[in-house]
């Protein structure tokens, strides 16, 4: 393995990322590097990073390895290349970003669907969120519920708890002004970005409160996705529990 320049070194003391270099190929520490920079706030969403060869001279690499590092953070959707205008920090307010979480899609064509927000309020946080979200049972969190419609008819109800440390000031107010994706909010006026999520997906039968909301009858069968999304350094900061009426759509997913 090559050794590691002293710019590397000196910020790698920096990032807890880097905490353990001597088991990582070098792109491997640029990336952890480059991911520190974006953690920090130093490179928000949206933002134009520097050029590969001022990256390169910076932590005194070759041009080739940040460029290694870069196509993996571009594959992983935290970087997004624009042929001509240089490496930008991915934002969900981005179009091809925006709905890579939300993967219902209509049997026939594409759509935009429709978001009604039906409440927005600050709780305190049972045991069993605020474990998933890594707070203490009885800390504030933001709750938030809706639905998503394809030409009126809903089709899938969301659940959305929030840590409240960090969505001070989330309003139903805000939400309702707010025209994009939730996320695109969250990075912009909170600082939170969603980088990665994991999902639980089971079939359920619609209770009584689920099947009036999504226009069903008692008992029809609902898709479940519970996701949990996650910032940089591995941090929950979202819960959220969707049902899904999939009688004129599915659930699609890519597998690589």
């Amino acid at each position: 393995m090559p050794s590691i320049p002293r710019s590397i070194a000196e910020d790698s003391a920096r990032s807890d990322a880097m905490s353990s270099p001597s088991f990582s190929p070098l792109y491997a520490q640029i990336k952890a590097l480059i991911t520190a920079k974006l953690q920090s706030g130093e490179w928000k969403a949206g933002d134009l990073i520097p050029s590969e060869l001022d990256l390169a001279k910076r932590f005194g690499v070759s041009q080739g390895t940040v460029r290694k590092a870069i196509d993996e953070m571009a594959a992983e959707n935290l970087l997004v290349r624009r042929q001509g205008r240089g490496t930008f920090v991915a934002t969900h307010a981005e179009q091809k970003v925006q709905y890579r979480f939300l993967r219902l899609m209509p049997d026939e064509g594409s759509e935009s669907l429709e978001r009604q927000l039906l409440d927005c309020r600050r709780q305190r946080a049972t045991a069993v969120i605020a474990r998933a979200l890594q707070m203490r049972s009885g800390d504030a969190m933001v709750e938030v519920r809706r639905l998503l419609s394809s030409k009126g008819v809903p089709v899938v109800l969301d659940d959305i708890w929030l840590p409240g440390d960090l969505f001070k000031g989330l309003t139903s107010e805000r939400l309702n002004l707010h025209r994009g994706p939730f996320y695109g909010l969250f990075e912009r006026e909170f600082g939170v970005q969603m980088i990665r999520a994991e999902e639980k997906i089971r079939a359920v039968a619609a209770d009584a409160a689920s099947a009036q909301l999504l226009q069903v009858p008692v008992g029809a069968p609902l898709l479940s996705v519970e996701r949990l999304s996650f910032t940089y350094g591995d941090k929950a900061v979202e819960l959220r529990r969707g049902l899904y009426s999939t009688t004129s759509h599915f659930y699609r997913n890519e597998l690589n």
